[in-house]
């Protein structure tokens, strides 16, 4: 029983740990380093992990940011082990085992200071896992399971160029929307899925 919802309990652990370090970052944004507490609109899910916020207060939203991470990270490096079981083609299937899980240990890394390297590193890897999750789903009759890949995909592309290209504005929007469009779309696969 546990081990058919180990990734759903992680994702909401993860998620309330770091709605729990939203609550406790004292300040500071790109738009306004003087800026109270954590705007959804303003601020990313990295400005959680310093030591320093923004605004130059003592961080304590940190410790709760890193745990948060941990369980997202393990709870998609499990996904992506159990997911890989389901795909009918060994090598794919190893592909999307051992690329997501070293993608999810670039992902914990993003809590660095190689923050950016990380990025891209983990984006590259979640994507080529993606991608050939899309393609099997494809091969299936499942069209929800499709349409969300494919919106999962353009979403997760998108905010990468709007990172690319330095749009900083709408940006802190966009690594919010990609985060829940990847959480759904991973659980929904976790649960509906059947290739």
């Amino acid at each position: 029983m546990l081990n058919k919802h180990v990734v759903l309990i992680g994702l909401i652990v993860a998620s309330i740990l770091l709605i729990m370090a939203t609550l406790f970052y004292p300040g500071g944004a790109m738009a306004d380093k003087n800026s109270v507490g954590f705007d959804w609109t303003q601020n990313f899910i990295s400005n959680l992990f310093g030591e320093k916020a923004i605004n130059g207060q003592d961080n304590p939203a940190r410790y709760w940011a890193y745990l948060g991470m941990i369980f997202l990270s393990l709870s998609l490096t499990v996904f992506f082990v159990q997911f890989s079981v389901k795909i009918p083609h060994k090598g794919s299937g190893l592909v999307v085992r051992y690329l997501g899980a070293l993608g999810m240990l670039f992902t914990f890394l993003i809590v660095t200071s190689y923050h950016d390297l990380m990025v891209v590193l983990s984006s590259t890897l979640f994507l080529v896992c993606l991608f050939y999750i899309t393609v099997f789903i494809f091969k299936t009759k499942q069209h929800f399971l499709k349409l969300l890949c494919v919106i999962c995909l353009l979403i997760f592309y998108t905010t990468l160029f709007l990172y690319g290209a330095g749009a900083f504005d709408i940006l802190p929007i966009m690594q919010k929307l990609t985060f829940v469009s990847v959480i759904s779309l991973v659980l929904t696969l976790q649960y509906r899925c059947t290739l």
